[in-house]
């Protein structure tokens, strides 16, 4: 089956045909596209396949139950993003805390009313446009972004670029507690340092973009690597590579020694090219030429 990606598509899953009748009725009649699934199980399969823009969750269903279908939905990389509403007959304030942990974004109770549902179709509906539209946009120009939810620290959504420059850098094992930390300097009025990987010369840079106390955090990704930095400082001051090569390191903080050491030469023959580099950049000291260049490579 062909799904247009620009009509409202609703998965509804419950294991009692009539309640998957009447939901039908009344959304086909709302001009939503509407899909079923009577198990957990189908579920999942139709909402990778479909990409519904909602999912109609049942909560207590035999074999894999509302919450670990949630949960296997929120689990999947290209499910993830879809909001998951719980039907449930169940008040009880565990139940609704269990809809929660599993991933739900929304509940509606039982005996379900039909405008109830439709109002909090269209407000998730909405939401989930929106993030549609810029996911599209961030694409389109190219720009290495990802979404995460600070509740979980999971990756909810992610850019092409974003996700070629992630592979090979481990970050599943960082990233969760860095997004942690940074939540919570946020929500203390604080800033929190970005996120740096390291990897054979290379490093991928993660910094919050937008912050969001419970819904999606978007973070810009920004990969660097010391044959950039190198050829960017010869070109902008009019250093030699081995000029560009010590200021660099000098940047970074290590010291004639070493520098030294990194490079396969004595401190004395630094100083030589750092006294250089102090004519070419106008300034005196390792500090100045160490700011002078982070200020110029910010702007360019």
């Amino acid at each position: 089956m062909n799904f247009n990606s620009e009509s409202n598509i609703v998965l509804v899953v419950d294991d009692v045909p009539e309640n998957l009748a009447v939901l039908h009725d009344a959304l086909d009649e709302s001009g939503y596209t509407v899909l079923v699934a009577n198990n957990g199980e189908t579920a999942l399969i139709r909402a990778a396949e479909a990409q519904p823009h909602i999912i109609l969750l049942d909560a207590i269903m035999p074999g894999m139950n509302g919450f670990d279908t949630c949960r296997h939905l929120k689990a999947n990389l290209a499910t993830r993003h879809i909001p998951v509403v719980f039907m449930t007959g169940l008040t009880e304030a565990e139940h609704v805390v269990a809809a929660f942990d599993a991933g739900g974004n929304d509940y509606v109770t039982k005996p379900l009313r039909t405008s109830e549902v439709l109002a909090r179709i269209a407000s998730h509906m909405q939401t989930a446009r929106l993030m549609d539209q810029a996911r599209t946009a961030l694409d389109a120009f190219g720009n290495a972004v990802i979404a995460m939810t600070p509740r979980d620290g999971k990756v909810v959504w992610q850019t092409p670029l974003a996700r070629t420059l992630m592979q090979g850098y481990m970050a599943d094992a960082e990233l969760p507690a860095w997004l942690h930390a940074t939540q919570l300097a946020h929500s203390q009025g604080q800033s929190h340092p970005p996120l740096t990987l390291a990897r054979s010369g290379r490093r991928l840079i993660f910094s919050a973009a937008e912050f969001s106390e419970n819904e999606q955090w978007m973070i810009v990704l920004r990969e660097e690597s010391d044959t950039a930095q190198i050829e960017k400082l010869m070109a902008t001051f009019k250093l030699t590579q081995r000029e560009s090569e010590v200021l660099n390191w000098v940047i970074k903080g290590k010291t004639n020694r070493d520098i030294g050491d990194i490079l396969g030469t004595s401190p004395r023959t630094i100083n030589k090219h750092l006294e250089h580099v102090f004519v070419k950049l106008g300034v005196e000291t390792r500090t100045s030429a160490a700011s002078v260049a982070m200020a110029k490579m910010d702007r360019s």
